[in-house]
């Protein structure tokens, strides 16, 4: 009896997929489980925690309004203008989303606060200093953060209206105003509500601006609530209780998310260049400038000062930083392979089951979209403790976890293009028999490198700065980079903060660019 090589391919696929599969139930919803378990009911929650849902409400309906309300001029700015490095700068303007979030609110701090420029200058002409922390600097923290990614997506929706609609438009005579009533404000309608409510989600799940920029019980936020009732009080059913609130309000924004989308009504087009016809006027040209000049400088001038800063200190830094510098490293590099594995294994997993079963394992491998890495955390610490100490396991437990919430941008990435060389090789493979590992090494990964680079970049870059799961896990010896830039700045050793958020900004960039650069080379080799 001879086996069958398409088959054999088939059951490793399904094998493959329903091992990830049972992880990420384990880390979704067993992890949730253990809190749930642990729960003590809304009768342990105090009046402080209750304010602590309001506030995280709050500021994230602020940072996700004014992100969305920032980037609509600024995308309509880029979209309407053609300038030499108009792609560098649309590049590094999205900088800020795959940066540290601490190495963003340094770069804040050192425009902002308290002896930062703009307090500087109000100064100088005689006017009283900005306060950045609380509320607004947890909201400015935000919008730096997530200004790019809703000036991104809103860009993409512009490229999307078909050429030949502006040029009848030209023909009716339209100007920007026409232009923006009957072309782009029904793509806004369609785009800006999903745009909200996933920057509205981030917002919801941020731990470590609250951490640097609450400034104290009035800017407590859910998840900082948790770590405060984890790691200080050790109040595990009041910290399992607020883990059930931040899961159930991730979850409504999530659902929200997934199912609000308007239907385009722009059509389609032949994908023709764009060619605006209203955009001829001095003081329209001087405004787009002043848009894209103001966003560039928001976004890049915090960047520039933490490199200014940092780098003449990056030598004298001490050895626990650069110990501190490897282990996250090897959690970055660790979470990155984990994250390509699983994506690939998940995503052959639901071509092969087919449409109705696919969706569910595609819905399953977003689900992490509406988790929180510290609710994640709480109940992996809980589920662990019985048989061992969860601090033997703090960089394990963190690897995986950042390999969980970066699953479903590489799924988003990586699925697509998955399909389309099903869909385009695949007849071509069956009948050269070509299966199994030689098959994904052959046909498969070639034309999916340039996805997988960029997703290796971005979970390698979120990873090497994340700042949540490691807090509850760690000891002071443990501690990976980001931790350790924290300690050094509520210690006020501020020098070697500036080096070490230097050397974390380096290094995030440099593991993306790395990533993204090979997919890129070896995609077009």
């Amino acid at each position: 009896m001879t086996r069958d090589p398409a088959l054999t391919a088939r059951l490793l696929v399904l094998l493959a997929g329903g091992g990830v599969a049972a992880w990420l139930i384990v880390l979704n919803f067993g992890a949730l489980g253990a809190v749930a378990w642990r729960a003590e009911g809304l009768t342990a929650l105090r009046g402080a925690d209750w304010a602590a849902v309001r506030f995280t409400l709050i500021q994230a309906l602020w940072s996700a309004a004014l992100s969305v309300l920032l980037a609509i001029p600024i995308a309509r700015a880029l979209a309407r203008r053609r300038f030499i490095g108009r792609g560098a700068l649309i590049m590094l303007m999205g900088a800020p989303f795959i940066l540290p979030t601490l190495v963003a609110v340094l770069g804040l701090l050192a425009v902002f606060g308290r002896a930062g420029l703009v307090n500087q200058g109000l100064e100088g002409l005689g006017f009283g200093r900005l306060n950045i922390f609380g509320l607004q600097g947890v909201v400015l923290a935000h919008v730096f953060y997530n200004l790019p990614l809703a000036t991104r997506i809103l860009l993409q929706g512009w490229a999307t209206i078909p050429a030949e609609r502006f040029r009848l438009g030209a023909t009716l005579g339209f100007g920007p105003r026409e232009n923006f009533r009957q072309l782009e404000w029904p793509m806004l309608r369609e785009l800006v509500p999903g745009a909200f409510l996933v920057i509205f989600l981030i917002c919801l799940t941020s731990f470590s601006v609250a951490l640097t920029m609450g400034g104290g019980p009035r800017a407590t936020t859910v998840e900082l609530a948790i770590y405060q009732a984890f790691r200080f009080d050790f109040d595990m059913g009041r910290a399992a209780m607020l883990a059930l609130v931040q899961f159930g309000l991730c979850a409504c924004a999530g659902l929200l998310a997934w199912r609000v989308s308007l239907p385009s009504g722009l059509g389609s087009g032949m994908d023709r260049p764009v060619q605006r016809f209203d955009t001829g006027t001095l003081s329209l040209r001087l405004w787009d400038g002043a848009l894209i000049v103001a966003g560039a400088l928001f976004l890049l001038v915090p960047l520039a000062l933490v490199a200014l800063r940092g780098l003449p200190h990056v030598a004298g830094l001490p050895p626990e930083v650069w110990q501190a510098a490897g282990r996250s490293l090897l959690v970055a590099l660790g979470a990155t392979g984990v994250t390509l594995a699983m994506t690939l294994a998940l995503a052959h997993a639901v071509i092969a089951v087919g449409p109705g079963r696919g969706a569910m394992l595609e819905w399953l491998g977003l689900a992490a979209l509406a988790a929180s890495p510290l609710v994640i955390g709480t109940g992996l610490y809980l589920l662990i403790r019985p048989f061992g100490n969860p601090r033997d396991f703090a960089l394990v437990v963190t690897m995986l976890v950042n390999a969980g919430m970066a699953l479903p941008f590489a799924l988003r990435l990586i699925l697509p293009g998955l399909r389309e060389v099903v869909v385009s090789q695949g007849r071509l493979a069956d009948s050269l028999g070509l299966h199994g590992w030689v098959r994904l090494r052959i046909v498969t990964l070639p034309r999916l490198r340039r996805s997988l680079g960029f997703a290796a970049g971005l979970t390698a870059a979120l990873s090497m700065g994340d700042l949540g799961v490691i807090m509850l896990f760690a000891e002071r010896e443990g501690a990976t980079l980001p931790m350790q830039l924290y300690r050094l700045m509520t210690a006020y050793r501020l020098d070697d903060a500036a080096g070490t958020a230097l050397v974390l900004l380096g290094s995030s960039l440099a593991l993306f660019w790395l990533f993204d650069a090979w997919g890129r080379r070896f995609a077009d080799a």
